[in-house]
């Protein structure tokens, strides 16, 4: 009698914290300690409750005593990982950009460089390559970028350099902005402040005609930066705001750590909406390299005000050893009538 209790205790306990880490928006928990972490990694958290499922259910097979507890939390681990893999296919496994540019698109580059460590010239060849009019570039510093905007100056297509740096003794708190010299002059607005801990560049087009441009870089979630993590993501719904405006960067979030922070129905953060969900392709891991882009978290993302709309997205996987443990993104934007 004693065992049987104590059998449904276990499976009481492990049904209650699946269904909180399969869908912690449910609870209001997906900003929480260690859940926040956990539900950034669906598709590897799909292999380990695949794997713990398999192991269970070895072990029910060669232990009686264990046959009924152990068949149960099995069948628990692979309805977990199924509801999992629904999220992810919802979400969207596409990756790719159209080949064409037509009238009126823009393309955005956007790759948290690790503090410069790919270089400025496969930068400025990845962003070259992809015809790109806006490049965000988290923990690049302005020498770098700089650099970047000269090599692709010199190939044809040249840029500005917008950088903000909360000092120049660690790299990863500079961010930088290149804009196309197509799009007009821009400059930097710190009147709308920053998030917290890692810097962010608002630029505003100078004839006032242009879309607000915002590469961001929130702190990343981790245990001593959670209530600046949360600030900062309240500060990009807010800083998303309007109808023209194009948001990228490294956001430090995925979709499920974005709930309950947009401005309303078919938005995803603020009046943003995500260009990887747009185009089905939000399931594709940037961060880190070292795991499989299905096995990563999708943390970074381009976001578009009702003025624009993504027509395609690519996660770019064949430069995992460039250096940096961020994979760069490539959104194809059209502006919307």
């Amino acid at each position: 009698m004693l065992r049987r209790i104590l059998a449904a205790i276990v499976l009481l306990a492990v049904t209650a914290t699946l269904v909180v880490l399969a869908w912690p928006q449910l609870f209001s928990l997906q900003s929480s300690p260690l859940i926040a972490q956990a539900v950034s990694l669906r598709g590897l958290t799909v292999a380990v409750a695949v794997v713990v499922a398999v192991l269970l259910g070895f072990l029910a097979s060669i232990g009686r005593r264990f046959r009924r507890l152990g068949s149960s939390l099995a069948a628990l681990f692979l309805v977990f990982a199924l509801v999992n893999v629904i999220v992810l296919a919802s979400r969207g496994f596409g990756n790719s950009v159209p080949a064409t540019t037509a009238s009126g698109q823009l393309t955005v580059l956007s790759w948290n460089t690790l503090g410069d460590a790919p270089g400025a010239e496969a930068i400025a060849k990845l962003a070259l390559d992809s015809g790109a009019d806006i490049v965000t570039l988290p923990e690049t510093t302005e020498t770098t970028a700089s650099a970047i905007a000269n090599l692709m100056n010199a190939g044809g297509h040249p840029m500005a350099v917008h950088t903000t740096a909360f000092d120049h003794i660690s790299k990863a708190k500079s961010t930088s902005l290149l804009t196309s010299v197509d799009l007009g002059g821009y400059h930097i607005d710190t009147s709308r402040g920053s998030t917290s801990t890692l810097p962010s560049v608002v630029a505003l087009p100078d004839d006032g005609v242009g879309p607000t441009i915002i590469a961001v870089h929130p702190v990343a979630p981790i245990p001593n930066e959670l209530a600046n993590w949360r600030g900062d993501l309240a500060w990009l719904s807010t800083a998303c705001s309007g109808k023209n405006v194009i948001m990228a960067g490294d956001f430090n979030s995925t979709l499920d750590h974005m709930v309950g922070l947009a401005a309303g129905p078919g938005k995803t953060l603020g009046d943003c909406t995500d260009a990887a969900s747009e185009t089905e392709t939000a399931a594709v891991g940037t961060w880190p390299t070292f795991l499989p882009p299905l096995l990563g978290a999708p943390i970074d993302h381009v976001m578009v005000t009702a003025n624009w709309k993504a027509t395609g997205m690519r996660v770019v996987e064949t430069l995992d050893s460039a250096g940096s443990d961020h994979r760069p993104i490539v959104v194809r934007l059209q502006r919307s009538r």
